[in-house]
């Protein structure tokens, strides 16, 4: 991995060269045609496992499942920071595919990990990189938690991004917001009339949502256009969707904001489910707490990042996107720290950086301003807690 030092710099810069980037490229593309679903990840954790080895790091395997630990000291004992990218694909019901970006999430994991092992003459601390598998079913995070990835490595804040559909060169950070969390419930039917009981029972619960999913590229922009409002209509939300499977069962899930919302959701639930004559409700577990990102961190990085050559724009964000859920959550419940939204989209080439979406693609450069960026951050994090 190689670095050129940028004009202004006391001793170095964190500018990748042409080829470090286009290797990177290389990676990412790899992984994305190799796509491991939630669990299944080996393929990509030996990837980045030998990748960091190469660069010098401390490199510890299956933490959590397929989960990769690598640790960079630098060039004296001083505070720790973290730095977690999730690596598993899509299960599209057909097959995995990377439509939500954990591709470039795990390059650009390795490039800051490489990058900054080049100058860790000029790194006064510790930084851990967290690669971690199963995040589309919720269970990595906790995996590796319990595998005591932070109680060994001890950091002092965490940090991770996501890839979002603003054009490359655009953050976003959301302080005191980040993603809603889930609530997951069942209801047993029994009689002839099961099915249509539970037909009535769908409708109802779905019309307790406040937000419905966007069907159009109109509707989207609407929604997005909320996310950038103080105290706008995505303050506070509900987002129920129910199925049947099979006849006499009724599976549904439920995202609200705030957190604080589930308690009383479940009781009309359990006023809905009451409805039905015979009918049996159950919540398995205790909802999926939301991702929070540290307000104060998170302001410090668009501070940061705004200053960063190859960053265009920072917006700040004051309400959670309705449609996803992020087991980040879980490690930001253990170490204060924070996630960015990373720009990938390109319209004229066709890339609408959309997570989840069926056609969802993604610019390539944005990975080289991904890396630059939050190696700097991280290294300026450092040098913030050791001067404070």
């Amino acid at each position: 991995m190689g670095y050129r030092r940028g004009m202004g710099a006391p001793s170095y810069s964190l500018n990748l060269d042409p080829a470090a980037a286009a290797a990177l490229v290389a990676l990412r593309r790899d992984i994305h045609e190799h796509p491991e679903l939630a669990g299944g990840e080996h393929r990509t954790a030996r990837l980045v496992a030998d990748r960091l080895r190469a660069a010098g790091l401390t490199v510890t395997t299956g933490v959590g499942g397929h989960g990769v630990v690598a640790v960079l000291d630098g060039c004296e004992p001083g505070p720790t920071v973290a730095y977690r990218a999730d690596m598993d694909a899509v299960d599209t019901g057909n097959g995995a595919a990377h439509l939500c970006g954990h591709d470039l999430h795990t390059a650009i994991g390795v490039g800051i990990a490489e990058l900054l092992a080049n100058v860790r003459a000029n790194v006064p601390g510790r930084v851990v990189f967290v690669f971690q598998p199963a995040e589309e079913t919720l269970a990595g995070a906790e995996a590796m938690i319990s595998d005591g990835v932070i109680e060994q490595t001890k950091p002092d804040e965490i940090y991770a991004l996501h890839c979002a559909p603003m054009p490359v060169g655009a953050f976003a950070v959301m302080p005191g917001f980040g993603h809603p969390g889930l609530d997951q419930f069942q209801i047993a039917l029994t009689g002839p009339t099961a099915r249509d009981d539970g037909t009535r029972l769908i409708a109802m619960i779905e019309a307790m949502s406040t937000v419905a999913f966007p069907e159009t590229e109109t509707e989207f922009q609407q929604i997005a256009a909320h996310l950038g409002t103080p105290d706008g209509p995505l303050s506070q939300f509900v987002l129920a969707q129910a199925r049947l499977d099979g006849a006499a069962t009724v599976l549904g899930w439920v995202r609200a904001w705030p957190d604080d919302r589930y308690p009383a959701i479940r009781d009309e639930i359990r006023q809905l489910a009451e409805s039905v004559s015979g009918a049996r409700l159950e919540f398995p577990k205790p909802p999926f707490p939301a991702m929070v990102c540290s307000p104060g961190l998170s302001t410090s990085m668009a501070s940061h990042l705004r200053d960063v050559p190859g960053v265009d724009a920072v917006e700040v964000l004051y309400a959670a996107y309705p449609f996803n859920g992020e087991d980040f959550a879980l490690f930001l419940r253990e170490v204060s720290g924070a996630m960015c939204y990373l720009g990938v989209a390109n319209d004229d080439a066709g890339l609408n950086g959309l997570p989840h979406s069926p056609d969802f693609g993604a610019d390539d450069r944005a990975v080289s301003v991904a890396v630059q960026a939050m190696a700097s951050l991280l290294t300026h994090r450092i040098n913030t807690l050791r001067d404070a």
